[in-house]
């Protein structure tokens, strides 16, 4: 695994201690979701992953069916899922929650 170490409930270290950029504040984008810096931590840090950038690109402005309009949905799926089952009410109305910030972005 190189310079990563796993530790208990799937948190990754590096060989000096800290955890990696994804998992900590200078890897999150403020508007949600990851920033580069956190994407290339989480690729280091997972060999083999696909994690791409966001797709921001307004829904209209997307040509339907494209590779980036079928993975805007499927993201906008999942998470909806996710909030609606697996998220608290407080967290659900709460406008700052890393889960709301995101769905913004991706402009669920």
């Amino acid at each position: 695994m190189g310079d990563i170490a796993l530790r208990g409930q799937g948190r990754a270290m590096l060989a000096n201690g800290s955890t990696p950029a994804w998992q900590r504040k200078e890897g999150k984008s403020e508007s949600g979701g990851l920033n580069r810096k956190g994407i290339a931590s989480y690729r280091a840090a997972n060999p083999g992953s696909k994690l791409s950038m966001a797709v921001t690109t307004k829904p209209s402005k997307l040509k339907p069916g494209s590779k980036s309009a079928k993975r805007r949905k499927s993201f906008c799926a999942r998470m909806k899922g996710m909030k609606k089952r697996l998220t608290s009410a407080k967290t659900a109305r709460d406008p700052n929650s890393r889960i709301n910030k995101s769905l913004r972005k991706w402009n669920c």
